[in-house]
């Protein structure tokens, strides 16, 4: 490990972006130590165990990180999660619960290693499982970096309109109580500097009081799958009843994710040879009676979704709000053409490699796709210029760059 180089130590509730932060800061010999929930190894006896029990942890590990200090809780996980269903908790208790879990686990674990620093470190840490680590790091003079994982109380209040809109759509979504929020303003006060995915995301932190030269605008990163690099995606000279244009959502089938305006859209062309496929597990109740045009796919394990990305004509992402979308990098990687709200990460080149919807309606999404159905010749034009340019690398260098900013 370099004595130049600032050291980081992570904590890491949860496998976000399957570690990309942790790895790239392994690999430039920055991380001092990851922290996290749980790590299983391969030849773990976890992994021995029935598929159906356990199936989350089976992907709480990286290869990139074998050689990394790694401190884990996955035992009393296991035992914190057991314990959970018995009391049977939900919801917005046992997210809380989990977080406060974690902090006192990682607290615990800083404890132990902070005689062992040379020198005060950076302490990395995703946003609403922060606030006790920062504490403990600005009670020694370290330095915070608060990851936030979403745009926040805006977010919350786009939520809250959509349902009031779409009351016929039923769901278990609640608002978070008042002290979750209370709490996560405390860890952005304690944070020096606040790493959103964004700009999207900045602009909701700042209209909730967040100082913009606090805020850094980092984009996710992702490794395409090494088949996704030649695959060639072709399109038919016109669609038709026998070739429809097939248009994919895939993800969490929310309200948030712009679920209502998508189903108003499909109305709109139910006459056009279209097909609308959402792949991912369902939030709310499904419309009654259901449009053949419309297929619900349930949530597919992850190596099964490759095949949709690649049999898709378009990639469908309305979402009202959300901090990046990494579905966006991985339809990209397939050379999917990509419709796109603004209230995301920036991926879409409007006109380009996709279309960016001016509002999140139904009326609006129709018209993109219409333009789609009778231009394919401009779909297969998106998907040659769809350049891939959200690599590890492009995250080691802002993350070199953070550490210059004061």
């Amino acid at each position: 490990m370099s004595e130049q180089s600032p050291l980081w130590i992570c904590a890491q509730l949860g496998a976000r972006e399957h570690y990309a932060i942790p790895r790239v800061l392994h690999q430039s010999n920055q991380l001092a130590h990851l922290i996290t929930d749980a790590w299983v190894l391969p030849q773990s006896p976890l992994n021995q165990l029935p598929k159906s029990l356990l199936a989350n942890l089976r992907e709480r590990f990286h290869p990139d990180l074998t050689q990394a200090y790694v401190r884990a809780f996955t035992g009393s996980l296991i035992r914190f999660e057991i314990a959970q269903r018995i009391q049977k908790t939900t919801g917005w208790k046992r997210i809380i619960a989990r977080n406060h879990w974690f902090q006192q686990q990682t607290v615990q674990s800083l404890n132990t290693l902070t005689p062992q620093l040379h020198s005060p470190p950076t302490l990395f840490a995703y946003s609403y499982a922060a606030l006790d680590l920062f504490r403990y790091a600005k009670s020694r003079g370290w330095r915070t970096i608060l990851g936030q994982i979403d745009p926040g109380p805006i977010e919350e209040k786009l939520v809250l309109e959509e349902y009031s809109r779409h009351p016929h759509y039923q769901s278990i979504w609640q608002p978070a109580p008042p002290h979750y929020w209370d709490s996560w303003r405390e860890e952005c006060s304690l944070a020096d500097r606040i790493v959103v995915n964004s700009p999207w995301s900045s602009q909701a932190l700042q209209q909730e009081g967040i100082p913009a030269n606090k805020i850094d605008v980092v984009p996710l990163a992702y490794e395409p799958l090494e088949q996704a690099h030649d695959f060639v995606r072709t399109y038919p000279p016109a669609f038709s009843a026998e070739r429809p244009l097939r248009v994919l959502f895939l993800g969490q089938v929310i309200l948030r994710k712009g679920i209502a305006a998508l189903l108003e859209a499909a109305k709109l062309l139910r006459d056009q040879p279209i097909e609308f496929w959402l792949v991912g597990s369902p939030g709310i109740t499904r419309p009654q009676p259901e449009s053949g045009q419309v297929q619900w796919i349930d949530a597919v394990p992850r190596s099964a979704v490759a095949k949709y990305y690649q049999q898709a004509d378009i990639f469908l992402f309305p979402t009202l709000s959300d901090g990046f979308g990494l579905t966006q990098l991985e339809a990209q990687a397939w050379k999917l053409p990509i419709i796109a709200s603004r209230f995301c990460g920036a991926v879409v080149k409007d006109e380009i490699s996709g279309l960016l919807l001016q509002e999140v309606t139904g009326e609006a999404i129709a018209n993109a796709l219409r333009f789609c159905l009778n231009n394919p010749q401009r779909l297969e034009a998106f998907a040659r210029a769809n350049t891939f340019c959200f690599s590890l690398s492009q995250l080691q260098l802002h993350l070199q760059s953070l550490c210059h900013v004061n």
